[in-house]
């Protein structure tokens, strides 16, 4: 069993920067790939970025292609928390941001094994 819990969101401007964290529990975190998930209201749950499973070398990174050059994933599985660094905000990204574990890897659909209860991102022109 995972649990996860985001942090970080909130009203922000145009322009600026947000950082959402993503706390999780339990001892596997270095197994399961991550990811972040955004709701719109009146809109269903699509895909942002995600991060795979720390490999011998290095990870892999996914992101949509709005977000792409203005989000940033990472994790660190000693904390085990992922990030979403998050610049150059549109008020188009305003949405529920919800993070995600899924055990070894990446799915861009809504199959993730465990969710968290999201929070709020709103970006104002």
């Amino acid at each position: 069993q995972v649990q996860l819990v985001e942090s970080g969101g909130g009203l922000v401007q145009a322009g600026d920067s947000l950082r959402l964290s993503c706390a999780a529990s339990g001892r596997t975190f270095s197994s399961y790939a991550m990811g972040w998930f955004r709701q719109a209201p009146g809109k269903e749950r699509e895909f942002v970025s995600a991060i795979s499973v720390e490999g011998t070398t290095t990870t892999t990174t996914y992101y949509t292609e709005s977000v792409k050059g203005r989000f940033t994933i990472s994790r660190d599985d000693v904390e085990n928390t992922v990030y979403l660094q998050m610049t150059s905000l549109k008020p188009e990204d305003t949405a529920v941001y919800y993070c995600a574990a899924r055990k070894l890897t990446v799915s861009l659909l809504t199959n993730w094994d465990y969710w968290g209860q999201g929070t709020q991102v709103t970006v104002s022109s």
